[in-house]
């Protein structure tokens, strides 16, 4: 049985990012393009999604894989794709520093916006199904990855069918919607990394803790950054639904690893960790 768990003093920010989030000189650089999917899995939807492919990938040997919810602020890299934002994750950076050091193995990233509706007649904004996408506790947006977007990358790439090498991530919704994909198909996805994940009750992720409990252990390495300021609302206390997923993960023997800051409701703290977090979960 693992040891009790113990909460963990916050640590102090600020949250600034490393070399690794840098680019730095000799450090071959990948390619980042950008598409579009129209969903069948979530009819009438339409969403933008960037594709990383390593300077280093070759078809002759399939390459890994890691999902990322909220993909444009993911892949956003000096304005690249926010113009002036210069991106508090830097995930394409992260990956050739890191990929040409050998601290992490050829992987593609798929960064994936959540759908809209369309423009309607009506001239009203495309309504964003983000909170039905990433919130909702079912295999649909396994799913969508696994019918849908996997197969859309992989036509063009050869990508690994090994869990294994196979990682998913996103932040607040993004964060659950992570680690519910990987629970519902540990079959496709066992690496799991949530930012300030949202394990309240949205759509009933408040019960994850309990599941974990009381479920088989399963497959997954989870990684979980979490802030001491983050969210009070009514969905609930999102330091508390965080550090009850990470003693839930604990009591069930899971691998599993906690970064616990006293950073707000934001992407800083785990911007900062990035790289190093990459590191522990594909170790």
């Amino acid at each position: 049985m693992p040891q009790r768990f113990i909460i963990p003093t916050p640590t102090p920010g600020p949250f600034l990012l490393g070399p690794d989030s840098h680019r730095q000189p000799g450090v071959p650089e990948g390619t980042v393009t950008k598409h579009e999917w129209r969903s069948e899995i979530f009819p009438g939807t339409v969403r933008p999604y960037w594709i990383y492919v390593p300077a280093q990938y070759t078809p002759d040997h399939p390459a890994n894989v890691m999902v990322f919810q909220d993909g444009a602020a993911y892949a956003n890299v000096a304005g690249s794709i926010y113009p002036k934002e210069s991106g508090e994750i830097r995930a394409p950076v992260v990956f050739d520093n890191l990929i040409h050091q050998g601290k992490l193995p050829v992987t593609i990233g798929i960064f994936i916006e959540p759908g809209r509706y369309p423009l309607g007649s009506d001239g009203k904004d495309p309504v964003s199904q983000r909170g039905v996408e990433y919130d909702t506790i079912s295999d649909q947006y396994a799913r969508f990855l696994l019918e849908e977007m996997l197969p859309a990358v992989g036509a063009n790439y050869r990508l690994t069918t090994d869990p294994n090498g196979r990682g998913i991530c996103g932040a607040s919704s993004g964060g659950i919607c992570a680690f519910t994909v990987a629970w519902q198909r540990p079959d496709a996805f066992r690496k799991v990394l949530s930012h300030v994940g949202s394990f309240a009750d949205h759509r009933g992720g408040y019960i994850y803790p309990s599941l974990i409990r009381k479920t088989p252990p399963k497959p997954l390495r989870v990684f979980l950054q979490a802030g001491s300021n983050d969210l009070d609302i009514s969905a609930g206390h999102w330091p508390l639904c965080n550090l009850d997923m990470a003693a839930a993960l604990n009591f069930a023997g899971y691998d599993y690893r906690l970064e616990y800051g006293d950073g707000p409701h934001d992407k800083y703290h785990g911007g900062a960790i990035f790289p190093e977090s990459l590191c522990w979960l594909w170790r």
